[in-house]
């Protein structure tokens, strides 16, 4: 099975080859190259997660296992948050703190991550984006002197998405996604922001290594820096780690 990558099992943003030169790609194209690029069957890593907000510096330290489209398992290991695990199976979300007798599912899911700017609802949606969305090339632009296309997109079923638009930012020389802009429910006000900051070559292929997030609605002038260390791609991964027995240990 295969998984789209998310934030913090976090991911969205691998790259392909691009195309001949002076090719186009129709929107339709351009959208099923970047879900085919963010596809892997398992992915295991190690992650900082930096929190900057209102002049407080927090980092987090993780690890954390994914396999297929609905099972992940994140544990932090900083010591203020040693014993904090997340368990994603079944299409539920599952917390486990030292401090609790029993796993407690999250069902607000619009709540921060553990502070950051991450919200529970963005580890909760994992279907590729040509699945739910209709794309439109809404023409060339320069991010960080590089020319992309912009690539907006419009939900199938607003009634299923927590970001019913949402635009891309796509190198037209590498296909990384390097930037993408969520919006709100009325299409106009960004309300989570992505930023691709370094990629390194994994396995073969472009891996985004280092991104930046902010949810400048509800977290004015904060931002959260995610940093992959470690990272073992397409390996077996036991079906003991997606357990309720494994997070309540």
């Amino acid at each position: 099975m295969k998984v789209k990558l998310t934030v913090p099992a976090l991911l969205f943003f691998l790259t392909a080859q691009a195309f001949v030169y002076g090719q186009n790609p129709s929107a339709a194209e351009l959208l099923r190259r970047v879900d085919d690029n963010e596809i892997y069957s398992t992915i295991e890593y190690e992650g900082d997660m930096i929190i900057e907000y209102r002049n407080r510096r927090t980092v987090k330290t993780m690890k954390a296992w994914v396999r297929g489209n609905s099972d992940s398992f994140i544990e932090f290991t900083n010591p203020e948050d040693r014993g904090f695990r997340y368990l994603k199976t079944g299409g539920q979300l599952h917390t486990f703190t030292p401090d609790l007798e029993r796993p407690m599912r999250i069902t607000r899911l619009k709540e921060s991550l553990m502070g950051s700017d991450l919200s529970y609802e963005d580890t909760m949606e994992n279907d590729k984006l040509s699945v739910r969305f209709d794309p439109v090339i809404g023409g060339s632009e320069l991010w960080n002197n590089r020319d992309c296309w912009i690539l907006e997109l419009s939900a199938k079923d607003r009634r299923k998405e927590s970001y019913p638009r949402q635009k891309l930012w796509i190198d037209k020389e590498t296909w990384d996604c390097l930037h993408a802009e969520m919006f709100a429910l009325n299409g106009k006000n960004v309300c989570k922001e992505t930023t691709v900051l370094r990629i390194e070559v994994i396995g073969g292929r472009r891996f985004p290594v280092e991104l930046e997030m902010r949810d400048p609605e509800r977290r004015p002038g904060s931002k959260t820096t995610f940093i992959m260390r470690n990272i073992v791609m397409d390996g077996p991964i036991a079906d003991s780690v997606f357990s309720q027995r494994n997070l309540t240990r």
